[in-house]
């Protein structure tokens, strides 16, 4: 996820109706940019295939340089992979009750993620999903993000358990959550994402429920 930007110091005159906590105008019109490159890429990819759509067709059409959507998204797999979650994923779960097991409070924060997720966009969460398990680039690419997804919330359960992050115990079980999920957002996209939000939840509840039962079959 991209690290927080500091306001200008010449943002006095700019901002100064922005209430405190909301993006000045300069890092709105950045959201904005990044909103239209995605979108107009996602509706690219829907109408001819992720293959088949260049990343100068989506500048075009976005109207903005091909180095602009580079500069927002590395590689044309991060328009599809990179989001702003990790730290809304990050926060929830420093929010749980601290007498809750660190499973469950890991588990209800990533149910609050996927629930904002979901509720911002929920034809572009499915076909993103969709896009992932069919593209194979888009699969390879994945391995790096979930990577850092992983360290997000290593960071979090450490402090909540007082482990440390290389702790072996706690590697394991972050990264057996996250595998989980992917594999029930993958059976919720086959599907089309019928029943939305909550088959979603039902489908994330059953794989993690796997898990704290103990893997038994």
């Amino acid at each position: 996820m991209a690290p927080a930007r500091t306001r200008p110091a010449h943002s006095a005159t700019t901002d100064a109706a922005v209430p405190p906590g909301r993006p000045g105008l300069r890092e709105r019109k950045k959201i904005q940019t990044r909103r239209a490159i995605r979108s107009t890429a996602y509706r690219l990819f829907q109408e001819q295939g992720y293959d088949a759509t260049p990343v100068d067709q989506i500048a075009e059409e976005a109207e903005v340089s091909p180095s602009t959507v580079f500069r927002y998204f590395p590689t044309k797999e991060d328009i599809v992979l990179t989001d702003e979650y990790d730290a809304v994923m990050e926060e929830a779960l420093r929010e749980r009750p601290p007498h809750e097991p660190p499973v469950t409070a890991l588990r209800e924060a990533l149910f609050h993620s996927l629930d904002g997720i979901y509720r911002a966009n929920a034809r572009e969460t499915v076909q993103r999903i969709g896009l992932v398990r069919e593209v194979p680039a888009l699969r390879g690419r994945l391995g790096e993000h979930s990577l850092q997804t992983k360290k997000v919330l290593l960071r979090a359960l450490s402090e909540r358990t007082g482990r440390p992050v290389d702790d072996i115990e706690l590697r394991i079980v972050t990264g057996a959550m996250l595998c989980a999920l992917t594999e029930a957002l993958y059976d919720w996209a086959d599907s089309g994402g019928d029943g939305g939000l909550d088959a979603l939840r039902t489908l994330v509840s059953r794989a993690l429920h796997t898990l704290e039962r103990g893997l038994t079959l």
